[in-house]
C-alpha cells in the first residue's frame, strides 16, 4: 500500500467515523436537551411557519463537535494547517456556545453582547494569523487565483483574516434558518475543499475536511425537514469557522466567494435589504435571509433547501474549476 492509498484510507476512516458517531449520539442528546428544555426561540418578525418550530432542542452543534474532534484527534499528524482548521472551528463553536447558554438558559433573547462577540471574533482571528504565518508558514499574501496574481499583504493580512473569519461565521449563522439548510451547505463547500486539499497533497488538511463533512451528514438525519434538533450558534459560527480556516489555509481566501458563493448570497441579501430600507424605506425582498423570501413566495421548505444546496454545488464546482485552472496554469 501506497502513502496515497493509505491517506486516502485514514479519510475515509475518519470522514465515516464522524458520521457515524453523530448519527448514534443524537439520540440521547436530544432526549438530555428535551428533558432540560433546552429548546429553540423563535423570533417573533420571523415567518409565521417557524413558530411551530419553537421548543425544538438546539445546540446540537455540541454534537458535531464531539463527532468531528474523536476521529481527527486520533488519526491527524499534527500537521499545522489541520490542527489550525480545527482550532478555529473549535474557538467559534465556543464562542457560539456561550451566546447559545446565555440565550437559553440566562434568558436574554439576543445572546452575547455584540461587542463581547467582536472581541472574541478579534481574538480568534489573531490565533488563526499566529498560526498560518508563525507555525504553518503561510505568506501573508492574498492570491487572486482568477487572474493569477498576488497581493502582499504584510501587517493587513491579520485584517484579511479577521474579515474573512467574521464574514464566514456571520455568513453561514445566517443561512441557518431552515431545517438542514446550513449543515448541507457546509458539507457541500468543504467537499470541494477537500478536492483542494488533494490537489495541494496536504491529506491532513484533507482529514478535517473530511471530518466536518461526515459530521454534517450525520447531523442532517435529524436535522432534516422536519428537524428534531438545531445546531445554534454552537454548530453555524462553529462550521463557519471551520470553512474559513480552510480558506486560509488553503490561501483561496479570495476564492471563497465563489466556492462558498451560497454564503455570499445569503449574508448580501440581509446587506441590501437593510441598506435599502434604511435609504429608500423600503424592501428589495419579502424578508431576509433570502431563503425567507422564498418561503412567503409559498415555496416549500423543503424545495427552498433542495435549490440551494444545487446553487451551492454549482458555485462549489466553478470554485473548484477556477482553482485547478489556475494551479495547471502555474
Amino acid at each position: 500500500m501506497n502513502l496515497l492509498e493509505f491517506k486516502l484510507g485514514e479519510i475515509l476512516i475518519g470522514g465515516t467515523a464522524a458520521l457515524l458517531l453523530c448519527v448514534f449520539l443524537s439520540p440521547k442528546f436530544i432526549d438530555f436537551l428535551r428533558v432540560r428544555e433546552f429548546g429553540q426561540h423563535i423570533r417573533e418578525e420571523g415567518p409565521q411557519e417557524h413558530h411551530a418550530k419553537a421548543g425544538t432542542p438546539t445546540m446540537g452543534g455540541i454534537i458535531i463537535f464531539i463527532a468531528v474532534g474523536v476521529p481527527f484527534l486520533l488519526l491527524t499528524d499534527w500537521d499545522p494547517r489541520a490542527v489550525g482548521v480545527f482550532g478555529v472551528a473549535f474557538s467559534c463553536a465556543l464562542l457560539g456556545f456561550a451566546d447559545d447558554y446565555t440565550k437559553i438558559i440566562k434568558k436574554r433573547s439576543l445572546g452575547l453582547r455584540a461587542r463581547t462577540k467582536l472581541g472574541a471574533t478579534i481574538v480568534i482571528a489573531v490565533g488563526l494569523w499566529l498560526v498560518a504565518t508563525q507555525w504553518a508558514d503561510l505568506p501573508s499574501t492574498l492570491r487572486l487565483r482568477v487572474i493569477d496574481a498576488q497581493i502582499p499583504l504584510e501587517f493587513m493580512y491579520p485584517v484579511l483574516i479577521y474579515l474573512v473569519l467574521a464574514g464566514t461565521t456571520s455568513a453561514v449563522n445566517l443561512t441557518d434558518g431552515l431545517d438542514g439548510l446550513a449543515a448541507g451547505c457546509v458539507a457541500i463547500v468543504l467537499l470541494a475543499y477537500i478536492a483542494i486539499t488533494f490537489t495541494q497533497r496536504d491529506f491532513d488538511l484533507a482529514l478535517v475536511a473530511a471530518c466536518f463533512i461526515g459530521a454534517c451528514v450525520g447531523f442532517l438525519w435529524f436535522n432534516s425537514f422536519p428537524a428534531s434538533i438545531f445546531m445554534g450558534d454552537t454548530g453555524s459560527l462553529g462550521l463557519g469557522g471551520a470553512v474559513a480556516g480552510m480558506a486560509v489555509m488553503t490561501q483561496t481566501e479570495a476564492l471563497l466567494v465563489i466556492l462558498g458563493g451560497i454564503f455570499v448570497v445569503e449574508a448580501l441579501s440581509v446587506l441590501i435589504q437593510v441598506a435599502w430600507f434604511q435609504t429608500r424605506g423600503k424592501r428589495v425582498f419579502l424578508m431576509a435571509p433570502i431563503h425567507h423570501h422564498f418561503e412567503l413566495q409559498a415555496w416549500s421548505e423543503t424545495k427552498i433547501i433542495l435549490r440551494f444546496w444545487i446553487f451551492a454545488a454549482v458555485c462549489a464546482a466553478i470554485g473548484f474549476t477556477l482553482y485547478q485552472r489556475d494551479v495547471l496554469g502555474a
